[in-house]
């Protein structure tokens, strides 16, 4: 279990809230959605870390509210906000469990946006103030949920490239075109390995190692779904400086004589090692090795040196034509690109091998801080909304519907409009729909109990989100 105290892990105003919502509240009944955003679709990923490693089991005890009950009086400088009261209520009437019902749909679907994705509400009605206190912790779900799906969305980008210009014998390597370089750009531990794991639902080639520790350790992954290759950095490649490259290039094909091995290959002059060094000199060993050595650039405008090496490898090392039309370079050569890579530029990248009559499978892609870091919630525009209270006993259909001013003045209705009532994802057509509880009579509700009084009810692995998740 996590060392956090989860009575620490909210915004600060919500301790306040329990004062301020109207006498009588007895039920908060919030859902969480993708209100939009960068993708069209969404893939729903990372819950069942959040409650393994922060909800389930005894969370609250005496020491944790201690320790609150003098942080928060020093944060606020009074003590009548902090109520450790509400706290020492949970221990009493349920054993330090959060009297809370989470329901979900199961991690790694797939929906359009728009959709209810997880529903939270206080199974308790003396704990009516606890559902939104725990929208700040649950919330972060947007985290390993956008990299999913920005992962994703790139795989439809390869795959689209692939099925223009690839032989089809080449599909079975479409898993391993984008790999995960993140792990130094991310945030946090944490980041890395949620947001690691999260690219592994859809990609199995990853250098952040933590993303497939937690598919094991959260998701019961039976071996580590990231997979590597041995592959050298510029440290290696500069330490005889420049006269000295073509040596270490030798002994980089000679540390490794089988197997796949990638090679940067721009400390001094892409074009060279690619003409004087790959292709000529050490062009034979490589040719004669039982595996592929994977030549990366890593400067300078990715166009413009992909097509120029392209250029110069496959003179160099010949090709064949494939079914579709497009050059193939012999199997123990190949390029990786792990410079500016991102969505925007990923197509921009294929389309232009595409028109240079290179085909898709002569490249793979390492992708950095943009896969995991150069996210947030506005991506997909995540939010976690209250629909629905029990107020003296009579169920209320909550709503923020805000009319907004526009750049000239002009009112508009607000995309940040909210569900209202209680909701249920359904099927209709083979589509997810969400609709009110109230409309949904002889459909199947596919949001699932994943949390209730402090156990998790419903537990998924990793294999099977990767299935749910498949294009």
């Amino acid at each position: 279990m996590t060392k956090e105290n989860l009575i620490l892990l909210a915004d600060a105003y919500k301790y306040s809230h329990h004062k301020l919502y109207i006498p009588g509240t007895e039920y908060i009944y919030s859902y969480l959605e993708s209100r939009g955003g960068k993708f069209n679709e969404t893939v729903f990923y990372g819950l069942q870390y959040l409650l393994m490693e922060y909800l389930q089991g005894v969370v609250i005890t005496k020491e944790k509210i201690d320790e609150a009950e003098i942080e928060l009086n020093e944060v606020f400088g009074r003590n009548d906000i902090f109520d450790r009261t509400k706290f020492e209520y949970i221990i009493e009437q349920h054993g330090g469990r959060l009297p809370i019902r989470i329901k979900a749909v199961p991690e790694g679907t797939v929906t359009a946006t728009h959709n209810v994705l997880m529903t939270i509400e206080n199974t308790d009605p003396n704990c009516f103030w606890l559902t939104n206190f725990l929208e700040t912790l649950l919330m972060q779900v947007w985290y390993p949920s956008t990299v999913a799906t920005m992962s994703r969305e790139i795989k439809k980008v390869v795959k689209k490239y692939y099925d223009e210009t690839a032989s089809p014998a080449s599909f079975a390597g479409i898993d391993f075109v984008l790999n995960d370089f993140g792990f130094r750009g991310a945030s946090s531990v944490e980041s890395a390995g949620w947001g690691g794991s999260a690219h592994l639902i859809n990609f199995a080639g990853s250098d952040t190692i933590i993303g497939s520790t937690f598919a094991k350790r959260y998701y019961k992954a039976p071996t580590a779904p990231g997979l590597s290759i041995p592959a050298t950095e510029h440290s290696i490649m500069t330490l005889l400086g420049e006269p000295g490259e073509k040596e270490i290039f030798k002994h980089v094909l000679d540390s490794f004589p089988i197997g796949t091995i990638a090679c940067v290959s721009d400390s001094y002059n892409i074009i060279r090692a690619c003409e004087e060094y790959w292709g000529t000199e050490l062009k034979e060993q490589i040719l004669q090795r039982e595996g592929t050595l994977v030549i990366r650039p890593d400067s300078g405008d990715a166009v413009a040196t992909l097509l120029k090496v392209f250029e110069v490898l496959t003179e160099k090392f010949g090709y064949t034509i494939n079914e579709k039309g497009y050059k193939v370079l012999p199997p123990q050569v190949r390029v990786i690109q792990g410079d500016g890579i991102s969505y925007s530029s990923i197509p921009t990248i294929y389309e232009a091998l595409k028109n240079a009559g290179i085909s898709a499978e002569n490249l793979v892609l390492g992708m950095g801080g943009a896969l995991l870091q150069r996210v947030n919630r506005d991506t997909q525009e995540y939010a976690l909304k209250c629909a629905y209270a029990v107020v003296n006993g009579k169920g209320i259909n909550v709503q923020k519907n805000p009319l907004e001013l526009d750049a000239n003045g002009n009112t508009r209705v607000s995309f940040k409009k909210s569900k209202s009532g209680k909701q249920v994802l359904v099927k209709k057509d083979g589509a997810f729909v969400t609709i009110p509880e109230s409309e949904s009579a002889g459909l199947k509700d596919e949001l699932v109990t994943v949390f209730e009084n402090g156990e998790i009810k419903t537990s998924y692995t990793f294999n099977d989100i990767k299935t749910r998740a498949q294009i």
